[in-house]
Formats: structure tokens, sequence, C-alpha cells
């Protein structure tokens, strides 16, 4: 009976998402503001009807409830409480119904914390989200259905695929979608503003925040995924260039472009339109990606689903919003007219080739990313596109991003002088010099990669902290720092997620230039050596986990003598999944990390053994934690929180003069 109330939620949820979707937009057109006032109420039992739908879902797979298809296809009565919850977004149906309950928590948040907003553009906003859930709710009752009855329950279940029986899926999916859906207010803002013919300076500082929030959980989600790819896969790698890694990397680059655009158009009032363009693409990319998920058209180890059907109608979602916006787009061009003025050199010319380097960058990754299946229906050839291409066509790109960053965020606005800020920044030059002089002279190698990663990481870093100290102008230095501490927390946010940027970089140029890996074949009781560590395999061992079958190593890692680490490796057979899973042993270290995997027995004796030596492999993802960071403290910029202000109110959609 349960299962039928959350299918019944889930369609009711469709019915109070159709009436968004239109009355609040008839309403902004027709200036009722009864109607407009249903956007809030419906945005509110929406996200109700949608959560205690997923409720139903959690609870039948926490009791295992084989009387449902996907418990039976994803739980196992045997698996631990924690996987059985992770298991309801571990398949297509469920992630798809977590998707659709961020998309309602997004439109409920823009109803309860929009009430500085207009009425119109409020109404015109969470009419477009409403929108959107109709048609991922329509996607899900007709063609991916969680609610499905099985005529015969089984006894037990066909458990969850291994590799995504790990706390990380417990925390990445959930991030992830949180960044991919929050986008969609971007989208609504962008689509509202449009149909409205107000994009002025408030909608710059309207728009900011939701496509902050998006931004800051995308970043906490791709490194979630980073790292339990680093642990869990036991390659020793952190990126693999993976068809459904790249589709949640290019909506990221395109955010992190739109929230530098939004400034400008706050500020300034320029780059209108490219900013509304960003918006579109933005959430565009993260259709696009849902698209390369579950649609079979490209390979992936973590790919959901490879239905042609659900593909064609996520396709139809695509066009339908993406192409949508993208036609009143070019139809409002001409109302979309800059006001700022800016010379060749300021603060803005920067923020235009941070704009043009980011969405460059995200071009090549989705070309990269598509090829294979433009290349097989163009040509009719299979190919691949690994690392060798997006090392080589991505990197520049970041690397002139990085160069121009400390300089751009010293520049002030309208008109500027290159030279000030270089002048400013001639310490940070010299030492960045140094660093990069000191490593290229230390390093075994001949690699460029080390070094040049090091000095952009001084830039960034001393960029971000010499922006710091020139915020607080001139005087004593007790005075500067008490000034320092009363910085606006936007600034202060800005300032962190550069330095965080350096850090990330660092650690993925060290860790890529200067690891050691060694594979062989180890006997009990044998040692080796590996880069500066001797390692002994102390013994191998048979055990048994909850539902699995593992054999465990126990490696002495010792340096200079003396044990620096103990580490047990692992190697899993889940029986009911029939599937092997390999969990990396790894001693973290501020400066280096030693990674051990064992594998499977060899003919002649001993045991197949991986060892790795990792520099700086964990400033990677504390890179990624300052940066979110640092988007968390802008967030929290009290300007955010009493809204835009005095704004200018617009009469028939044309803005007050």
């Amino acid at each position: 009976m349960l299962v039928e109330l959350g299918h019944f939620a889930l369609i009711t949820a469709f019915l109070v998402a159709i009436v968004q979707s239109v009355v609040p937009m008839l309403g902004a057109a027709r200036h009722r503001s009864d109607w407009m006032n249903v956007g809030a109420p419906a945005a509110l039992l929406q996200l109700v009807l949608v959560g205690f739908s997923f409720a139903v879902l959690v609870q039948a797979f926490v009791v295992s409830d084989f009387s449902l298809r996907l418990v039976v296809a994803n739980s196992h009565t045997a698996k631990p409480l924690l996987y059985k919850i992770t298991g309801v977004w571990g398949n297509h149906e469920g992630s798809m119904l977590l998707w659709v309950l961020i998309l309602a928590l997004f439109g409920a948040s823009a109803a309860v914390f929009g009430g500085n907003l207009p009425a119109s553009l409020r109404a015109r906003v969470l009419s477009v989200q409403g929108a959107i859930g109709v048609a991922f709710l329509a996607f899900i009752l007709f063609t991916s259905n969680p609610f499905v009855r099985m005529a015969r329950p089984p006894l037990n279940g066909e458990d969850l695929n291994p590799l995504l029986q790990d706390p990380g899926l417990a925390f990445h999916p959930p991030f992830l979608y949180l960044g991919y859906v929050g986008l969609s207010m971007a989208f609504s803002f962008a689509v509202a503003a449009l149909i409205e013919g107000r994009i002025d300076a408030a909608w710059g500082r309207w728009v900011r925040p939701w496509t902050l929030a998006a931004w800051l959980f995308l970043t906490i989600g791709i490194a979630l995924g980073s790292w339990w790819a680093y642990y869990e896969l036991g390659w020793g790698g952190f990126w693999f260039w993976d068809p459904v890694e790249n589709a949640s990397f290019m909506p990221w680059l395109i955010a992190t472009a739109l929230l530098h655009c939004a400034i400008v158009v706050e500020k300034r009032e320029a780059l209108k339109s490219w900013t509304i363009l960003l918006a579109i693409l933005a959430f565009g990319f993260s259709l696009i990606g849902t698209f390369i998920v579950r649609s079979g058209v490209l390979t992936s180890v973590h790919a959901f689903s490879n239905d042609p059907e659900r593909g064609v109608f996520i396709l139809a979602i695509l066009a339908v919003f993406t192409g949508g916006a993208l036609t009143l787009f070019a139809a409002r061009a001409n109302e979309m007219q800059a006001k700022g003025v800016f010379a060749v050199v300021s603060r803005e010319s920067a923020l235009v080739l941070n704009n043009i380097l980011l969405a460059v960058a995200a071009f090549v990754v989705f070309i990269g990313t598509l090829w294979p299946l433009i290349a097989e229906l163009a040509f009719g050839r299979k190919l691949s596109v690994g690392a060798p291409f997006f090392d080589a066509a991505f990197t520049p790109f970041f690397v002139a991003l990085a160069v121009i960053m400390p300089v751009g965020a010293l520049l002030p606005w309208k008109r500027a002088r290159i030279g000030r800020a270089l002048v400013s920044l001639r310490i940070v030059m010299v030492l960045a010099c140094a660093v990069g002089a000191l490593a290229w002279a230390m390093q075994n190698g001949r690699s460029a990669l080390g070094p040049v990663g090091a000095m952009l990481a001084v830039w960034l870093i001393g960029g971000a902290a010499v922006d710091a100290w020139q915020k607080v102008g001139r005087g004593e230095f007790s005075s500067k720092i008490r000034r320092l501490a009363r910085l606006p927390r936007s600034d202060w946010g800005r300032i962190v997620a550069h330095g965080g940027m350096g850090v990330t970089m660092f650690g993925i140029a060290a860790m890529t230039a200067w690891q050691s890996e060694d594979i062989r074949v180890v006997a009990v009781g044998e040692t080796f050596k590996v880069a500066p560590y001797e390692l002994s395999l102390n013994a191998v061992t048979k055990g048994e986990g909850p539902n699995y079958l593992t054999t465990v190593g126990d490696i002495s890692v010792f340096r200079a003598g003396r044990e620096v680490a103990r580490l047990y490796p692992e190697k899993r057979i889940y029986p009911v999944a029939r599937m092997p899973t390999t969990e990396a042993a790894i001693s973290n270290g501020f400066l280096v990390d030693i990674y051990v995997v064992i594998g499977d027995p060899q003919n002649g004796g001993g045991w197949a053994v991986r060892t790795y030596i990792k520099p700086f492999a964990n400033w990677i993802w504390a890179g990624a934690i300052i940066m979110a960071f640092g988007g968390g403290l802008s967030l929290s910029d009290r300007r955010y929180r009493v809204g835009a202000g005095q704004r200018r109110r617009s009469v028939g959609g044309v803005p007050a003069e």
C-alpha cells in the first residue's frame, strides 16, 4: 500500500508541476497577482510530494521489499544498511527520482527565499522551474518508474554493483546532482529575464547566489568522485577523462565562467547577452551530461543505462529547453544593450578573457567526449579519445587562465594600467620563478610539468594574498590587519577560491610528474624497494565480510630502517554479483601517499603487488575543499542574504530609467 501511495504522490507532483508551469506565467503576462501567487505554494507542494515518494523508495530499500523490481535489481538482504540506503540512487530510476527531488528543492527554495524579487520575475522563474519538473516527472513516470511491482517476488535480490558499495557513493551523487540541478535556477532566471525583457544589475545580483550554490555543490561532487576513483578503483589515478567524468566537468567550467560574468553585469551592466547565454549553456551542458550517462550512446564504467528510448526522451528534453531558450535569446538579442563601457585593459576585459578560456576549455572537453560518437555516425569508424588528447588540448587553456587570474583580480573596473598590477605582483613573480627553478633542480627527471605546476601554484596563492592585502588600502600595519578582518565575505571567498585553485593545480602537477610506480610478483616474506621506501609482504590471509569474501595482504613499509606504515590491501569477491573489486591500502600523508594494491596469486607462487608513491596527492582534494569553502564564504555574504537592495522597478517589462 505504501508503495502505491509513493507512486500516487509522484503522479500528483506531476499534475502540480503542470499547474506551477502554466498559472504563474499566465498571471505575469496578464498582471494577475493572484495567479502569480500560485507559484510559491505549488513549488512547496511539489517538494512535499516528491519528498514523500522518495522517502517511500528509501523505506522499500531499507526493509528489502523485493516486491519492487528496482529493489530486487539493486539490493540484497546481506548488504549493510548504509549501502541499502545508497542503493536508492545507485541505479537509473532511483537516481532520477533524486534528480527530481533536488529540482523540487531548488524550486521550493526560490519560493521561500525569493520574496525580494519582483512579483512577475519570481512568478516566471517558478514557472520555468515547474516546466522542467513537468518534463522530468514525465520522464520518470513514462520511462523510468521506480515503483514497478514484481508479479512473483523472489526471496532475495541481485545486489548492487560492488564498485558502488562504498561510502563515497553516499555523498558523491547527491552533491553532484545538487550542482547539476542547481544550474536549473540560473537557467530559469535567464529565461524569465528574457521573457520579461529586464536584464540589469539587480538581475546579476539575484542570479549570482543561485549559480554560486550550484557551483559550490558541483565542486564538492566532482572532488568526491575524483577521490572515490583514486582510492576505490585501484588504478592509482584521480581523473581518467571518462565521458561521465567529463559530463560533470563541462557544466562546472561553464558555471565558473557564468559566476565571473554575472559580476560584470552586477557591477557594470555589461556583457548581458553573454551572461544570459552562459546561463542557458550551463544547464544545457547539465542536460547533455544526463543524456550521456543515461542514453548508452557512449561507453563508460559508471554509466547508468543503455536504453535508447530513455536517451531519445532526454534528447527531446534537451532540444525543447535548450533550443527554446536559445530561440528566445535570439529574439531578444536587440534588447540586451550593454550600458557599461570599458577599456581594453580593465577588469572587465580580464573577465572576458577568463570567460573565453573557460568556454573554449569546455568546448575542447565537449568535442573530445562526443568525437567517438560523431566519428561512428559520420564516418563509420570506431575511435576512442583518451587522456593524451585531453591533456594536450585542455592543459594550455588552464595554464593561461592561471597566469591571468592574479593580474585580472588587481585591475580596477573600466580602465586600468597593467603595469601597475604587475608591479604589485613583482615579489610574487620572483618567488614563483625561484620555486619553479628549485623544483627543476631537485627533480630526478627533466619534465617541465612539476616545476611549471609549482610556479603556477605560488603565482596563484601569492596573487590571492596580494589581492587581499591591496583591498585594505594604505596605513599602518595594525590598522591594515584590522581592515583585513572586516573585508566583505564575497571578497574573502574570491581570494580563498583562487588560492584553492593554486593548491589543486600544484597537487595535480606534482603527483603526475613525480610519482613512482612498481608492479611485481612478491612472495610472502619478501622485501622490495620502491623509490626511498622498502616494502615487505608479511602475510596474505582469507576473510569474509557482510556480503563478500576477501583476500587481505599485510604489508610493512620502511624508510631508513624505520617502519612508517602498515598497509592491508584487499581483493574482494561479491558472490551474489559475481564480481571482484580491488580495495587499495593507502597511507595518506601531507607530503606523500603510499598506495598499495594486491592482485591475484601467480602460478609460480607469490602475489601480484602494485605500488605507487604519490607526492602531494592529497593537495588535489585539499585545494578543492578550499575552493568550495571560498564559495561558501561568498554565499554567506550579507548582500546575498538581504537581496539586491534598492532595485529599479519596471513597468510593462521595460526597465525604468
